[in-house]
């Protein structure tokens, strides 16, 4: 086949050209060797593209953002996967955020999942090199996130009106679950004796996360005034009982944030009011790190914003 030809040559003569020579070599080829290779079909390498991730453990949520940004891509750019450049690939992204006037963080995103597309393109030999890594990672802006205030944090608790919604928040601040953690907790995974639970975050990655004694009290009460045989920790107030699922979770604490006059009151604040906590408190990063479920140290360092009047304190006893 004549794409195969086209393969072989741009093998050969990889080690012998600079990425300039490569890309006029393509296109030299692309030009004058018709491509009669009818097995490639951009949509049949999207869909082992997603088997593959699908195998290696990667959520539906992830899944779907990889199928939306890259039906996006290949729709706006519509052409052979096998010859898409760098400009191509550049030009995308800069018309999406001039056109969404989406921040820097956004692009960034977009840009290693195509990154990450193109990379298993290379691997199974569809490419021989991947275009989008002479694109270097977009500088994002490093916004001070928000955290609560122990007063806010306490104007939630005491403005809950049953006990399950308090047992929920309970265990979001005191334990720095993520939300989808927090829906998929089974009864039998916790343990009252050692205050602590089994949770399975990202990349199905199993854990123990720990709760103080305010939790304990609580959770053993919302469980005592249940009636349903659900196996799930949390569930819906009415028949049948389903589990709490993550949108639930959200709305109980937008409805108490509306209520309070509290602005942006959603799950993932108290994990970040956690972490920052810890290490105000002196706890060491790599035990926040394993508290919180990050592979990465340098997730874990964006999570937690350090509280500045302890970096003035620091300074004064060490500097001063």
């Amino acid at each position: 086949m004549n794409e195969n030809v086209i393969r072989t040559i741009s093998s050969e003569m990889n080690t012998y050209l600079n990425n300039f020579q490569m890309k006029k070599l393509y296109s030299v080829l692309y030009k004058n060797i018709e491509l009669k290779d009818e097995s490639f079909d951009n949509n049949v390498c999207m869909k082992k593209f997603y088997d593959s991730k699908r195998l290696e453990g990667c959520s539906q949520i992830t899944l779907t953002n990889y199928k939306y940004y890259l039906d996006m891509f290949i729709n706006e750019v519509d052409k052979d996967l096998r010859i898409v450049t760098t400009d191509d690939i550049r030009k995308f992204l800069s018309d999406h955020q001039e056109k969404t006037h989406c921040n820097n963080a956004t692009i960034d995103n977009i840009r290693r999942i195509i990154l990450c597309f193109f990379n298993f393109l290379e691997i199974e030999e569809y490419i021989v090199k991947n275009p989008v890594k002479k694109i270097h990672q977009i500088r994002k802006e490093q916004l001070i996130k928000e955290t609560y205030s122990d007063e806010m944090i306490e104007k939630l608790r005491m403005n809950c009106n049953n006990i399950r919604d308090l047992s929920v928040i309970d265990l979001l601040y005191s334990s720095g679950i993520r939300v989808g953690e927090l829906v998929k907790i089974k009864i039998i995974d916790v343990n009252f004796d050692n205050q602590s639970c089994i949770v399975f975050g990202k990349g199905k990655k199993m854990r123990e996360v720990y709760f103080d004694a305010k939790t304990k009290m609580h959770l053993k009460e919302y469980l005592d005034s249940r009636k349903d045989s659900n196996e799930y920790l949390f569930v819906s107030k009415y028949q049948p009982y389903n589990r709490l699922g993550i949108r639930g979770v959200e709305l109980l604490l937008h409805r108490l944030g509306n209520e309070l006059e509290i602005n942006k009151v959603y799950p993932h604040k108290f994990r970040r009011t956690l972490a920052t906590k810890a290490i105000d408190k002196g706890m060491p990063i790599e035990q926040v790190q394993r508290l919180l479920g990050h592979s990465k140290i340098d997730t874990t360092m964006h999570y937690a914003m350090v509280n500045q009047s302890n970096v003035k304190i620091s300074h004064r006893k060490y500097i001063c």
